[in-house]
């Protein structure tokens, strides 16, 4: 089957959208940690001291998201050279790199949500505490 240059071009708004949503939720994080930080200093409330490793691990998978992310551009811009060189099975094999590049940071991206909804009840649990607490 022969490639033309639009294929892999195809992946390249997918994958900027993937990168800014990643980069967004990066800086996101970047906030969030600088408040625990300074309430944790202040506290030493060790729910926070929680919140803040679950947020470590986050940053971590946000980088390998990312990275990931970017592995997939620079292969889809490698298939295109090889698509305009006319070798279309290097073409095709660098494709194939690219896409399971954005796989991984797909998946990657769906362990984080799952750590975000663990930070998020953390803070229920909180609340659900204070409740409890009233209603006694």
């Amino acid at each position: 089957m022969e490639m033309n240059i639009g294929v892999p071009a195809l992946l390249f708004p997918a994958i900027s959208l993937l990168l800014l949503a990643f980069t967004n939720r990066f800086l996101a994080l970047s906030s969030i940690i600088r408040t625990l930080h300074d309430d944790y200093l202040a506290t030493q409330d060790p729910k926070i001291a929680r919140q803040i490793a679950n947020l470590r691990r986050r940053v971590l998978l946000i980088r390998a998201m990312q990275a990931a992310g970017a592995g997939s551009m620079f292969m889809c811009v490698v298939s295109m050279f090889f698509v305009f060189m006319g070798w279309q099975y290097l073409a095709h094999g660098a494709f194939g790199v690219s896409l399971a590049f954005m796989m991984g940071s797909l998946a990657i991206s769906l362990r984080e949500i799952h750590l975000s909804s663990d930070a998020l009840n953390i803070l229920l649990a909180d609340v659900e505490d204070a409740l409890r607490q009233h209603e006694d």
